[in-house]
């Protein structure tokens, strides 16, 4: 599954078109939230898990994204004007939460 299309439309909501005619929107901080990186979501490494501590206010810039870059044929890669720029999000990944917030807001 391809996107044809990733594009801002406004200033906190970018649109995604899809190869199969699907289309949605996510807020732009929907989408730093889903932030696939183990900074954001954590990790496991040698059976223990690390787990990131929750930001208690945004940082200016991290709600805007200043890049989006291909990552091969599978990904993206984001780059937030806050400097965060270790997410790397797979297409089945983008469509999974671009179908979770679609749904939501139905």
């Amino acid at each position: 599954m391809f996107p044809t299309e990733i594009r801002k439309i406004n200033e906190n909501t970018l649109q995604i078109n899809w190869i199969d005619g699907f289309s949605s929107t996510i807020s732009l901080q929907n989408l730093r939230k889903s932030c696939p990186c183990a900074q954001c979501q954590g990790e496991e490494i040698g059976g223990r898990k690390y787990i990131p501590p929750k930001l208690e206010i945004a940082r200016q810039g991290m709600y805007e994204i200043d890049a989006v870059e291909p990552v091969g044929n599978y990904a993206v890669s984001i780059r937030w004007k806050d400097g965060h720029d270790t997410g790397i999000y797979t297409f089945e990944y983008l469509r999974e939460i671009m179908e979770k917030f679609a749904s939501d807001t139905k």
